[in-house]
C-alpha cells in the first residue's frame, strides 16, 4: 500500500512539473525556417528574441480562454496534491480519497478544455508559420491530461488502511 501510495504522489508531482512547464515554455507550435526556428506558446512567439504573440482580435478571446484554464489546470492540481496530504493524515482508516479525486478531475477537465480549444483554433493557423508542427508544451499537455485522468480514477478508488 505504501509503495502504491509513493508512486501516485510522484506521478502526481511529475504532472504538477509538466503542466508549470507546458503552461510557462513558449513552445506549443514548432516552425523550423531557414532563418532559424520559430516557436509560439501561449505567451510569447520567439525567433531570436521573443515578443508579444501577434493574435486576431477573433481568435484573442480563444487564446484567453486557453491561458486561463492552463492556469485553473496547475492550481487544481497543486490544490489535489495538498488535499491529499491533508486527507493522509487526518482521513479516518478505510475512508476514500474521494475530495482529491474530485479535485484532480477537475484539473482534468480544465486540461482537457484547453488543449482542446488550442487544438481547434491554433493548430497550424499561426501567423508566419508555412510548415509547423507541436511542440513539447503541447505534448506534455496531453500526457498530463492522461496522467490527471488516471490519478483522479486513483484517488477516488484508493482506501485508506
Amino acid at each position: 500500500m505504501l509503495v502504491l501510495l509513493a508512486g501516485i504522489v510522484v506521478v502526481h508531482i511529475a504532472t504538477v512539473i509538466m503542466l508549470f512547464v507546458s503552461t510557462i515554455a513558449n513552445v506549443w507550435m514548432v516552425n523550423p525556417s531557414s532563418s532559424g526556428t520559430i516557436t509560439s506558446g501561449l505567451w510569447l512567439m520567439c525567433n531570436k528574441t521573443c515578443t508579444q504573440l501577434p493574435v486576431s482580435s477573433r481568435d484573442e478571446a480563444s487564446l484567453k480562454a486557453v491561458q486561463a484554464f492552463m492556469i485553473l489546470s496547475i492550481i487544481f492540481s497543486v490544490m489535489a496534491l495538498i488535499l491529499f496530504i491533508i486527507q493522509l493524515f487526518t482521513l479516518e482508516k478505510g475512508k476514500r480519497f474521494y475530495m482529491t479525486g474530485a479535485v484532480m478531475l477537475v484539473c482534468w477537465m480544465c486540461i482537457l478544455i484547453a488543449v482542446s480549444i488550442y487544438t481547434a483554433r491554433f493548430t497550424g493557423k499561426r501567423l508566419y508559420f508555412t510548415n509547423p508542427h507541436h511542440g513539447y508544451c503541447f505534448i506534455l499537455a496531453w500526457i498530463c491530461f492522461c496522467f490527471s485522468f488516471i490519478i483522479g480514477i486513483l484517488y477516488l478508488v484508493l482506501r485508506k488502511k
